[in-house]
This record gives C-alpha cells, sequence and structure tokens, in this order.
C-alpha cells in the first residue's frame, strides 16, 4: 500500500492549523477513519458486494455528514 501524505489542515479562513496537539488528534483520528473503512469495504466484498458501490455509498455517507458546531470564526462578535 502507498503511504498517504498528510493532509494540510486548514481553518475556514484558509489559515494552517499549526497547533502539534490538534494535528496529532487530527490525524489520529482520519486513521481510525481509514481503518473502519477499510474493515467496511473487506467485509462489503467478502459478502459478495461490488467495492465499488461500497466506495460510492461510503462517499455519500460522507457528504451527508454536518457538524453541530459553528466554525471558529462565525462565533466571533
Amino acid at each position: 500500500m502507498i503511504a498517504k501524505q498528510a493532509p494540510k489542515w486548514l481553518a475556514p479562513d484558509g489559515s494552517p492549523v499549526a497547533c502539534v496537539e490538534k494535528l496529532k488528534v487530527l490525524e489520529e483520528n482520519l486513521a481510525e477513519f481509514r481503518t473502519l473503512a477499510l474493515e467496511l469495504l473487506e467485509d462489503a466484498v467478502l459478502m459478495g458486494c461490488d467495492p465499488e458501490l461500497v466506495r460510492d455509498v461510503l462517499k455519500a455517507e460522507v457528504e451527508g455528514v454536518d457538524t453541530h458546531f459553528k466554525p471558529a470564526q462565525a462565533r466571533k462578535g
């Protein structure tokens, strides 16, 4: 498997997230997400599902995720 380059995490205003602890949490969460997504994909394929369909379902789920939190810049003022 090819190692993926870490994403450049940005704030809503486009500035980089630079806090080492925040970056560590983001990377740990992303690693957990990748592991779970891989497990889901492998289980589905083993049960006879089309892997491209599973990827499409995962993409749709991610697109449908929303947060109850407002971006930090929207809370100011």
